[in-house]
């Protein structure tokens, strides 16, 4: 709680049944502050060197006594949806690839390249994975982010994804997709959903479906 909404002499000032009033209000306006910071909003701002609106959802900032400094925004700007990275702290040199690494609740971690902006030492970005991201974050309750920066330094963080499905829903309304809209890469069968579905099967499917993947295998390797 931020001690500078309470009044300086808590004693003195329950002299009156009307300031007493006036304390719990107060407090309860304090309160609710801090939980409305801790949640993801919608922002709508103008481009000052093209005067062009965009529109973005923006993370609330990780417990400070636990985590760095990092925050994600989700952004439509032009048409162009976008997942953005930023650090207090520095990254890697501007306009440079960096690994972002991040974990949806107890899910497989999953690393893709950003890249930091051509004036910015702390500001990734990516717009490839951008969809993949979202569709990731719309699935969890939270999300552990990591990142390897130029000096070494390991900047990690834990952010809630409670409350992020509004705001981040319209800024895909704002650049012209849906939910049913899927980036290419998301239809991609993945190794990690073979071995999920693979655990599923009994010792005879399991073996069936080896004999038949050797066989590929060998194919393949022959027409090479």
């Amino acid at each position: 709680m931020n001690h500078q909404c309470l009044p300086a002499r808590p004693y003195s000032f329950f002299t009156s049944k009307t300031t007493r009033q006036v304390f719990f209000a107060l407090l309860f306006f304090c309160t609710f502050n801090v939980s409305a910071a801790n949640t993801w909003s919608y922002h709508q701002k103008s481009d000052r060197l093209n005067n062009r609106s965009y529109s973005f959802a923006e993370s609330p900032m990780p417990a400070h006594e636990l985590y760095d400094d990092l925050r994600l925004e989700i952004i439509c700007k032009d048409n162009t949806l976008q997942v953005v990275l930023n650090a207090d702290s520095l990254i890697t040199s501007q306009n440079s690839l960096f690994d972002f690494e991040y974990q949806i609740d107890k899910k497989l971690p999953l690393t893709i390249p950003m890249r930091t902006f051509k004036d910015s030492k702390r500001r990734g970005y990516t717009g490839d994975k951008a969809r993949h991201i979202v569709d990731d974050l719309l699935t969890g309750q939270t999300i552990f982010i990591r990142v390897n920066t130029l000096i070494r330094k390991v900047l990690s963080a834990e952010l809630p994804l409670e409350n992020a499905a509004a705001p981040i829903t319209q800024v895909l309304t704002d650049c012209g997709l849906s939910l049913i809209d899927k980036a290419p890469e998301a239809s991609t069968y993945s190794l990690s959903l073979f071995e999920k579905q693979f655990t599923t099967l009994s010792s005879e499917q399991q073996q069936q479906v080896l004999n038949k993947l050797q066989k590929i295998i060998l194919d393949t390797q022959k027409t090479e």
